[in-house]
């Protein structure tokens, strides 16, 4: 079937080429050159033209019919508003798009050439030119007040009573925060982001954990790159180096039993270590050598790894230096404090219907884009810059399924900036409910907190304000 089609279109083309060919030959025939166009054919196509409009508004309407309302059902407050400013720019935009078109088809077809009709040269006219320009002018401008007021309505002070939610983004997935009955969230830090603590909220107990695992990572890192075999035989070498230009030095003077009666035996290398202490070291380093703990890397994979290893220390630094977080009210607890009863949940999240929530948007990597269509929501979430948006859901997830006749359907959290290779899978889904479920609901979710690890394992939270902090030399 494939094949025969292929033929028909195969043998069209020739055809259309062997009619061409022939119209070539028959207008040389008649002595007519190709770009004289007879009269009849500039009237045709002025007629096509007409013919084309009808069939372009034609499609244009029943695209219109068919798909216009391609718009979820809003279930915001200020979804309304939303769907108000997009349904005024639709009108707008329909209303220039039939008259500048109707304009181009009827001129096309009005004015088409004729040999006894002369175009009028017209290079200004102030009126023209005053019509469009404050029209379209005027026009923009009530668009853009509309828009403004809209935006402002999303974006602007939430109210005392709102729920504050922090939806934090990372590749390729999403965690929400609620904050604790401080109604505060934690001051977070980047630096302290653990597999406990994917957040890096500031506590006490997360710096603890952050310092255990960086100092686990360096140990381990230290080892490989200590018991490199390159690198122990090139300290061997070197060490041996020494040991043999000190007896060399020694032997040159003579003044070894002298030095010695006048109590200079112990000799220095170029170093400042004496010949015991150069024999202790390569006694060391053969040890070592024998150890299973030697490993063989190329020059490349030991570089990396000592970048890796000094990268860690250098990590390990800024969360020594982390000082005490305060708030600016005197009155609310220390950013120690706050974070230990903040409640962070994956997979989904809920949301009482009726109720304001000001969310606080987060990225850890690159630039994503919160996005809940049926909300009317979107903001980007950029990395170490916070953003908001406030809103207040009216259809709980229960009506919107019989709304939308899906009794599978819920409410999604998507991001809508291709963040990476997995972006189609960065989705979290939100449920929306009475007041009792989502009190039933959040009440039922963990309180941050970080597992308590012995003391003797690591090292000492941060010295508390006033007193010096740990620091590394």
């Amino acid at each position: 079937m494939k094949l025969l089609i292929l033929l028909v279109v195969v043998v069209g083309v020739v055809a259309l080429a062997q009619l061409a060919r022939v119209y070539e030959l028959s207008a040389k025939l008649r002595k007519r050159r190709e770009e004289d166009i007879s009269h009849a054919d500039n009237r045709l196509n002025a007629s096509l033209f007409i013919v084309f409009m009808l069939a372009f508004y034609a499609a244009t309407i029943y695209l219109y019919a068919a798909y216009g309302d391609y718009l979820p059902t809003s279930a915001s407050e200020h979804g309304v508003g939303v769907d108000a400013l997009m349904s005024v720019n639709i009108w707008i935009i329909t209303a220039v798009f039939f008259l500048v078109n109707t304009l181009l088809f009827v001129f096309t077809a009005k004015y088409y050439y004729k040999k006894d009709r002369k175009a009028k040269f017209f290079p200004h006219d102030n009126r023209l030119e005053m019509i469009w320009t404050v029209i379209p002018s005027i026009v923009l401008a009530g668009i853009i007040i509309f828009g403004l007021r809209t935006w402002n309505d999303m974006t602007g002070e939430a109210s005392d009573d709102a729920i504050l939610i922090e939806l934090y983004s990372k590749q390729f997935d999403w965690t929400a925060r609620y904050a604790g009955a401080n109604e505060e969230f934690g001051v977070s830090n980047f630096n302290l982001i653990t597999s406990n603590n994917p957040l890096g909220i500031v506590t006490n107990e997360g710096i603890n954990e952050s310092l255990a695992e960086l100092d686990a990572k360096i140990e381990e890192l230290e080892t490989t790159v200590n018991y490199e075999r390159g690198v122990l035989v090139n300290k061997k070498k070197d060490f041996e180096k020494q040991l043999k230009h000190l007896h060399e030095h020694h032997a040159g003077h003579g003044h070894a039993d002298e030095h010695a009666e006048e109590g200079h035996d112990e000799h220095h290398g170029h170093e400042g270590l004496t010949e015991e202490q150069l024999k202790s070291e390569i006694a060391k380093i053969e040890e070592m050598l024998k150890s299973d703990k030697v490993s063989v890397l190329s020059d490349v994979a030991l570089e990396a790894k000592q970048d890796k290893l000094y990268r860690l220390k250098r990590h390990k630094q800024r969360v020594l230096d982390i000082e005490n977080f305060d708030f600016s009210d005197e009155q609310s607890l220390s950013a120690w404090e706050a974070g230990k009863d903040d409640k962070i949940v994956k997979g989904e999240f809920h949301l009482p219907i009726g109720k304001e929530v000001e969310f606080v948007f987060r990225s850890r990597d690159v630039i994503h884009s919160a996005y809940m269509p049926h909300f009317r929501t979107q903001m980007n979430c950029v990395p170490g810059v916070p953003t908001r948006f406030k809103m207040t859901p009216t259809i709980t997830t229960d009506s919107m399924r019989t709304i939308m006749d899906d009794p599978e359907f819920n409410y999604v959290l998507l991001c809508n900036k291709v963040c990476g290779s997995a972006h189609f899978n960065m989705q979290m889904k939100v449920i929306v409910e009475s007041q009792e479920d989502y009190d039933n609901w959040l009440n039922e979710q963990k309180t941050f907190f970080v597992e308590e690890v012995k003391e003797e394992e690591v090292p000492a939270a941060p010295a508390a304000e006033g007193e010096p902090t740990a620091s590394i030399n």
